[in-house]
């Protein structure tokens, strides 16, 4: 006991001087924090004699005699918990750690000077593909349950790519994004606060365009529902948590009725139940349901809608560690369409999605079973998140098979289309986007965007990310001429914490005016610092990024991806309230696809996307005679 204390004294001063340590300096200026990295390893050499004797001590226990069975067990279940901790580190360690030291930053943005030098350019070339391998293992890791086949390989690649190449010119840790992600939700909301009218041209629907939009959102009402119950019991106990289990707790225990046998499909367990309520149809009305899921390879459901006459088709969206792998292959692959629309590009992993669908339902001979039921009918294809980009894909696959097909992509995702393709698409698809969610306007060069406005705002953030500072603008605040220059009150208060403030604005709100940042207007000297690298990110595009100016012909695995479809945007009356999910009514418009060309960051982002929130919104549509949102001038219609 006495061994154990000195022991836990030592940590709780180490962990004292690692608080201490860091509340040194600012986010681009770690001179002062410099003891760092020797006091996290203190901290980590430690571990090994606290567990030792921790473990120890527990054995001891365990074979005593003298002690109460409940003080043995607590002491018992105190060192299990502490091996878990330990666990938990070790794998955060694993993935945060960076084995190259953050070389491949400071030669990368280093890169055009040294273009010309044929060992350095190597030695470049090594660093990436070096930091490459550490980003693929740091994915097997995560993903240490998937079941592995060419298709994993390949999407664990694809992914270490994707962030090997993002990160690969800064040198930033997970705090400093997150701290970066605080100040620009409040820089956010400052700008929409102060902002001037905007450039788009507002003006009333005239009676076509009311009435087509309309027509659309009872569509996306009517649609909705069934899209939503691709997801199976899982979402259905998210929606109704006391009684949901109860409901689909006979289906699951019961075995398999002759009523199953009618709909073609495999592992249904609990879903067919939960798809059943969810959807309100019958079982003579399901063609098939699949809930099979790998990396690449979605699950969907095919279903008579009697009441719309049509033929639907529903892809599931982002439930498991697969769909994520395929929404993280992200880099962009032609497809064969067989039309005349030039530049067939789409995002590599929701494509191959796709063809999956597309030889499920064409080569096995679904989608025939289902029109000899109902041959007049027409066929519809639906999907929330990654199963909206999938349909829109798979819509353009079976359009000349079955030319009156129609899409409708719930909160698709941005990075998914070419520019030809996704002005091809309005003519057969129509998606549907809620308030700021994210996914709409997740993309790699939206993402590219983000970072930079991360990197500029934490080069000009005046204080640390979990200290105080003074004002930079009056250096000499607390020096000696602050008496003599009778500075503003207000520069003696001390400001608040970037990652606590940060959290208190997002629960509560605030004034977003009072930002712990001093910009410059457009003087990007400060991202020179060592934090970033030699050179700063807008000194340099990042590779694989390629803005709107650059050559046509450049090669990049990344180019600019868009939308599927026309555009409907629901959004929020009033001042979006943080726990107005349930009480908040929406406005319709048709949008452009440039508004949902930057990541907005709030409360709201991620709970906007959820399927349920989706339904909600539709019910309570309450302005029906919204404006419509044009481009500017120059834009494309």
């Amino acid at each position: 006991m006495v061994v154990l204390l000195v022991l836990l004294a030592v940590i709780v001063c180490t962990m004292l001087a690692i608080v201490c340590v860091s509340m040194r300096g600012t986010i681009c200026n770690p001179g002062p924090r410099k003891s760092m990295s020797t006091l996290l390893y203190i901290r980590l050499a430690l571990f090994l004699p606290e567990i030792v004797w921790a473990s120890l001590g527990a054995v001891w226990v365990a074979e005593s005699t003298q002690c109460d069975k409940i003080v043995v067990s607590a002491i018992i279940a105190t060192v299990v918990v502490s091996w878990v901790i330990i666990g938990f580190t070790v794998v955060i360690i694993m993935v945060v750690f960076d084995p190259l030291g953050g070389k491949v930053a400071r030669y990368s943005s280093a890169a055009p000077t040294l273009a010309f030098n044929p060992e350095d350019s190597q030695f470049v070339g090594g660093l990436k593909t070096a930091a490459t391998s550490v980003w693929e293992k740091r994915m097997k890791l995560l993903c240490c349950c998937v079941e592995r086949d060419d298709q994993t390989h390949m999407a664990f690649s694809s992914t270490a790519e994707l962030f090997s190449t993002y990160f690969s010119d800064t040198d930033l840790v997970p705090s400093d994004l997150v701290a970066g992600l605080t100040l620009l939700h409040q820089q956010q909301d400052s700008l929409r606060r102060n902002q001037a009218p905007t450039e788009v041209v507002s003006h009333c629907p005239g009676p076509s365009q009311k009435d087509d939009l309309d027509a659309e959102l009872e569509n996306c009402r009517h649609y909705m529902p069934i899209a939503a119950a691709a997801y199976g019991w899982p979402l259905y106990i998210y929606r109704n948590p006391f009684t949901g289990l109860c409901r689909i707790g006979g289906d699951c225990c019961r075995s398999r009725t002759t009523e199953y046998d009618v709909v073609g499909g495999d592992q249904l367990h609990c879903h067919f139940g939960s798809v059943l309520r969810m959807t309100g149809l019958q079982h003579r009305d399901f063609i098939h349901i699949s809930f099979h899921d790998k990396v690449y390879e979605l699950p969907f459901l095919v279903v008579l809608d009697h009441k719309k006459e049509s033929v639907v088709v529903a892809v599931r969206g982002t439930m498991s560690l697969q769909d994520i792998l395929t929404d993280l292959s992200a880099e962009s692959e032609n497809l064969d369409l067989g039309c005349e629309v030039q530049d067939c590009l789409a995002h590599k992993g929701i494509s191959q999605a796709a063809k999956y669908l597309y030889r499920r339902l064409v080569s096995d001979g679904i989608l025939s079973q289902a029109f000899s039921v109902a041959p007049e009918y027409r066929l519809v294809i639906i999907g929330h998140s990654l199963g909206a980009g999938a349909a829109a894909l798979l819509a353009f696959m079976l359009r000349g098979a079955y030319p009156h097909v129609r899409c409708y992509a719930f909160s698709p995702p941005r990075g998914l289309l070419s520019k030809s393709l996704y002005e091809s698409s309005k003519d057969f698809t129509v998606s549907l986007v809620v308030g700021k969610d994210v996914v709409p306007r997740l993309s790699v060069t939206n993402m590219e965007d983000l970072k930079k406005k991360i990197l500029r705002l934490i080069a000009h953030c005046n204080k640390p990310k979990l200290a105080l500072s003074c004002d930079p603008r009056y250096p000499d605040a607390f020096g000696p001429k602050a008496q003599k220059t009778r500075l503003p009150a207000r520069i003696y208060d001390t400001t608040y914490k970037i990652l606590l403030r940060g959290c208190w604005y997002g629960l509560f709100g605030g004034n977003p005016d009072d930002l712990p940042t001093e910009l410059d207007g457009g003087d990007h000297r400060d991202l020179t610092l060592p934090l970033l690298g030699e050179q700063s990110l807008l000194a340099h595009k990042s590779p694989g990024y390629r803005p709107s100016d650059s050559p046509v012909g450049s090669p990049t695995k990344y180019p600019p991806l868009y939308p599927p479809g026309r555009i409907i945007h629901l959004e929020e009356e009033g001042p979006s309230g943080r726990c107005s999910c349930y009480t908040a009514q929406y406005t319709a418009k048709w949008a452009h696809e440039s508004e949902f060309s930057e990541i907005l960051i709030g409360g709201k982002m991620l709970t906007d996307h959820m399927p349920d929130v989706l339904i909600r919104a539709l019910d309570r549509v309450s302005n029906r005679d919204a404006c419509i949102s044009c481009p500017t001038p120059g834009g494309s219609a």
